[in-house]
């Protein structure tokens, strides 16, 4: 076991040293203009280095070179280098997920049925609406429905749980993802994507960040970046013109050459959160991948991280998605084993879930093994939408016994025309289970009513400490379902929501999210059916169930692949950690430009401030720097390592702690604020004197 750990701390340690690498090429490579002009702050200093090194070249063929003016071209360049060292690094990440991805894909062959036959084909020739049938041991060649059968699936390469999964036709959860493998049985598979359009493809395209786009409030504050750096350049600009002023009226010399103006503005303009910013938007989608969430655009994160009001589709999401047999309720008179019994003979056929966990049900209680009571001359009865009900006839000495399971009004009208009688006490038990949330199934032999079945959805385990937690969050939880009200408020209670809507069609769940738009909500929306893709398109945030349907996977924007409704927790947080983080780094980026000033302004005004302390502002000089030439070249050293060294908070993000906007922005100010004050004056201070100790200026 220790030498597997040691394997696995080398191989980390070589997969961080392969990232670090590649993102120092990739550094170099994003000098392309086309690259730069993406950034405007980072082009500004780029344009700035550039302007810097032909003004070196020229000194040094006339034999004017100096080393001051060499170090600051090499340390604007830095400046740049270190900006895109940070965006490539978090680009990095994605890229080596994407690449493990890809070398998991296999070349595989699919079975094509066509027209009766079964062919064996590439799998990269299937195109949308092809059938194919995978069986025991088969890679499910690419994403489908499943539209006959039900298989056991390992979805361990798409979700990292090893835990297979049940897919089958005919419910929310019949979607399959190529890549994953079929563990038992036989389905057949409708292909729903055309090759290079799977999930698997836009997963990898996903995490390699190239269709991440900047989201509304990243474009604001470039734009708001973009303001400072041009109000600064205009500042700068006319700055030689008092500098000249000055000297004329004293016997100092002016500084003000080019090199230094540009010096000055590289400090004075936000280099270091205009550095950043790429990296913290895109370290945002790393996170959650990480966390098992898909997101398919920067805008959804930031939208998540100011949810206030989220809706839960109920089947599949809050609770299990398949309602399960829970008891046996005779009517007076009747034998509980005789009602299991029945139960079981009216389930034989039955290959639903639900029907499934009645036999599972009567062999726990009452040791009743299916298969060893199969009647010899018994006809089996479908269940039909017409009838809602199912069961068996079994002939027997020239008689024929009806067995007969389902709702309680078709089952009671049923035996009603036959000349049956209805117990005085079943209608009061059939409200009893419906208004504890259950499922009656009411059971009959003959013209005679033996008992209720209950169905009762299971709700996922620790769900409702997770909506206790959304609710100190600030938001607010509505569970969606097509129950009566009943059942719904019955599974709310039991879940912790705070608001249902029942009876709910797809145009219901749509209306609903519209409306809390319009009160000026943002709304998340979670599902994994077909009826509830209008929904997931319409909310702000959609998080679809990577166990759903392919439509509800199409129009979420997300994908939960841990199929987790709870997941949203983490997303919000994701969100708000994101928000957060670019807030703190601005505000420290600001506070670190005024610090700034203090080192570099005394340098460009030294007929004023003079650092022998004879200048009429010379008491502005609090960092007591050695020289003009020391002073400069300290603030440009110091604003091109901050960048590298905030890079892994910027990657990983402050932790998000429940507050208030006036807590976040108090702790902003207190300790980013405060912090890039203090950090520059210690900083600057401590590289002017190592540059005079090294003699570099």
């Amino acid at each position: 076991m220790e030498e597997e750990s040691d394997m696995s701390k080398s191989e980390n340690k070589m997969f961080g040293y392969k990232i670090i690498m590649n993102a120092s090429f990739d550094s170099f490579r994003k000098l392309n203009p086309v690259s730069l002009i993406k950034n405007p702050v980072i082009f500004i200093v780029a344009i700035g280095s550039f302007l810097t090194t032909i003004i070196l070249l020229i000194n040094s063929v006339n034999g004017k070179f100096t080393l001051f003016e060499f170090q600051i071209a090499i340390w604007l360049w830095f400046t740049v280098l270190f900006a895109n060292f940070a965006e490539s690094i978090a680009e990095g990440r994605g890229k080596a997920q994407a690449e493990s991805l890809r070398k998991s894909r296999k070349q595989l062959n699919a079975n094509l049925f066509l027209n009766g036959n079964i062919s064996t084909v590439d799998a990269e020739t299937l195109s949308k609406g092809d059938l194919v049938v995978c069986q025991s041991g088969d890679v499910i060649p690419s994403d489908g429905e499943v539209v006959e059968g039900i298989a056991s699936v390992d979805e361990s390469a798409i979700t990292g749980e090893s835990a297979p999964v049940i897919r089958e036709a005919g419910g929310d959860r019949s979607a399959v993802t190529g890549g994953t493998s079929v563990l038992s049985d036989r389905i057949v598979i409708k292909i729903s994507a055309d090759p290079g359009s799977t999930f698997m493809d836009k997963l990898i395209s996903l995490v390699e960040g190239a269709k991440r786009q900047k989201t509304p409030n990243e474009i604001s504050l470039t734009l708001l970046l973009a303001g400072l750096t041009i109000i600064f350049l205009l500042a700068v600009l006319t700055l030689p013109f008092f500098t000249n002023y000055a000297s004329a009226f004293s016997s100092g010399d002016n500084y003000l050459s080019v090199p230094v103006l540009i010096s000055l503005l590289v400090c004075l303009i936000p280099t270091t959160i205009g550095g950043l910013l790429s990296a913290i938007g895109i370290s945002g989608m790393d996170r959650l991948i990480k966390k098992n969430v898909i997101s398919m655009s920067g805008r959804a994160i930031e939208a998540a991280g100011d949810l206030d009001v989220l809706l839960l589709d109920k089947t599949g999401t809050i609770t299990l998605g398949n309602r399960m047999a829970t008891e046996f309720i005779p009517v007076r008179n009747i034998d509980s084993k005789d009602l299991a019994e029945a139960a079981m003979l009216s389930s034989l056929s039955d290959e639903t879930p639900e029907g499934r966990s009645i036999l599972k049900l009567a062999k726990e209680k009452y040791f009743l093994r299916s298969k060893e009571n199969i009647p010899v001359n018994a006809s089996f009865v479908p269940f039909t939408a017409e009838t809602r009900m199912s069961g068996i006839d079994i002939a027997d000495s020239g008689s024929v016994k009806e067995i007969r399971k389902g709702a309680f009004s078709s089952v009671t009208n049923y035996v009603e025309k036959s000349g049956g009688f209805i117990p005085d006490e079943l209608k009061e038990i059939v409200d009893g289970v419906s208004g504890k949330g259950g499922t009656p199934l009411v059971v009959s032999v003959n013209r005679k009513i033996l008992g209720v079945i209950r169905l009762k959805d299971i709700v996922k385990g620790g769900i409702k400490e997770r909506f206790a937690q959304l609710r100190k969050m600030g938001i607010k939880t509505v569970m969606i379902t097509g129950d009566n009200s009943l059942t719904a408020a019955a599974i709310a209670a039991e879940a912790g929501v705070d608001d249902f809507l029942a009876e709910a069609k797809p145009e219901d769940k749509l209306k609903m999210i519209r409306d809390e738009q319009n009160k000026g909500h943002l709304v998340g929306m979670i599902g994994d059916g077909t009826n509830d893709a209008p929904a997931l398109a319409q909310s702000d945030v959609g998080i679809a169930m990577n166990t759903g349907t392919q439509a509800a996977r199409e129009a979420g924007n997300m994908i939960d692949l841990d199929s987790n409704p709870t997941k949203l927790i983490e997303v919000v947080e994701t969100g708000k950690q994101l928000l957060m983080t670019r807030g703190a780094l601005t505000t420290f980026s600001i506070a670190n430009d005024v610090a700034k000033y203090f080192a570099i302004l005394p340098a460009l005004f030294l007929t004023l401030y003079s650092f022998n302390g004879n200048g009429p502002l010379a008491v502005l000089n609090i960092m007591k720097l050695h020289s003009p030439s020391s002073a400069i070249l300290s603030a440009v050293i110091f604003n091109a390592i901050i960048i590298v060294m905030l890079i892994p908070l910027a990657l990983k993000g402050i932790k998000y702690k429940p507050m208030g906007a006036s807590a976040v922005l108090r702790k902003n100010l207190l300790i980013y604020g405060l912090g890039g004050l203090v950090v520059p004056f210690i900083g600057i201070k401590l590289i002017d004197i190592l540059i005079t100790l090294l003699k570099l200026v």
